[in-house]
């Protein structure tokens, strides 16, 4: 697996990342066992980046996540988040908490779970509103200076808030939902980040697995999968998206490889500082993935990918309604 310098401030990771979030919860059944051989697989193939963060799962993600990797500690970089306040009586409720005391209170708790003495990459997962990101952020850089933190990141943060959080303290990351079918960031935060020395984090890059074409209606996810409820995957805004799979089904055939393996090329070639984190529980999927790094776009190819299926192109919000305010990048 090849490795990139991602951000000026140092943070060095493997090409691909893998998310751990739906070894824990919302994309359907969990297999304990088989979600720790993935982590084995995955440091076997020489991934070196792994995503989680305190929400998933309601803390056994990073739990599950420390068992394995806390072993390898010497070889790997783990990215985890605070922000987001859930009420197990009532997962769909969410809050963010972005104050302080908050912040230093969750990393104690996080370094706690992972069973390490220090977090690589310490996110803030969401921007409270109500609470200065001056303030969260300075609370986050009292974190390096006490050795709990090595870098610092944000999630779906607009270029505002990352210019004013920077001002702070060097950012290393920033991490948004981006692919074929969610571009938002391509028109000012990528650039904003290359400009900044900042590296970008691309999470869902194969649109939460529709783009893998593996999905084509709801019959294809259990009952407690919360894609259920995301109005891309919902009636017209199905059938229109469903148009967007085809043609990366017709590219990849033709390339000799899947659909998911040339979403992610896509996403890796759009810069330097551009890296994914795709997600899954399963080793099959994670084989394949990680074929993707080696996968030649030409020029040509990329072109037609990202002329075919412009900014705009997919149908419906990425979140359900209750979440969409929550983020901060205009789509």
């Amino acid at each position: 697996m090849q490795t990139k310098m991602i951000s000026t401030t140092g943070l060095e990771v493997s090409k691909l990342g893998l998310g751990c979030m739906g070894m824990s919860e919302f994309y359907g059944h969990t297999d304990e066992t088989e979600s720790m051989a993935t982590l084995e697989k995955a440091i076997e193939l020489g991934i070196t980046h792994f995503d989680t963060a305190d929400v998933y799962g309601f803390g056994h993600n990073e739990k599950l996540v420390g068992k394995i990797l806390k072993s390898h500690r010497d070889r790997i970089i783990i990215a985890t988040k605070f922000g987001i306040i859930r009420d197990q009586n009532n997962p769909m409720a969410r809050g963010i908490n972005g104050r302080p005391e908050y912040v230093k209170a969750s990393c104690d708790q996080s370094l706690k779970r992972l069973g390490v003495d220090v977090i690589d990459l310490y996110y803030a997962h969401r921007i409270s509103p109500e609470i200065p990101i001056e303030d969260t952020i300075g609370a986050m850089a009292d974190l390096i200076k006490q050795g709990k933190v090595r870098y610092l990141g944000l999630s779906e943060v607009n270029p505002d808030l990352i210019r004013r959080a920077h001002a702070v303290h060097p950012i290393t990351a920033i991490q948004t939902e981006y692919s074929l079918w969610s571009r938002a960031p391509e028109k000012e935060v990528i650039p904003l980040c290359k400009t900044l020395g900042i590296g970008f984090v691309a999470y869902s890059p194969i649109g939460r697995g529709f783009l893998t074409g593996k999905i084509k209606s709801l019959d294809a996810l259990e009952v407690n999968d919360a894609r259920r409820h995301f109005p891309r995957l919902q009636g017209e805004n199905l059938s229109h998206n469903l148009k967007m799979v085809k043609t990366i089904e017709t590219l990849s055939n033709a390339k000799n490889c899947t659909p998911a393996q040339m979403a992610l090329a896509w996403v890796l070639a759009q810069g330097p500082h551009v890296t994914a984190i795709p997600g899954t529980k399963r080793r099959t999927y994670l084989e394949e993935n990680c074929q993707s790094v080696d996968l030649p776009l030409t020029s040509e190819e990329l072109d037609l990918l990202t002329t075919t299926l412009p900014h705009g192109f997919a149908k419906g919000d990425r979140y359900p309604p209750a979440f969409m305010e929550e983020y901060n990048l205009e789509e």
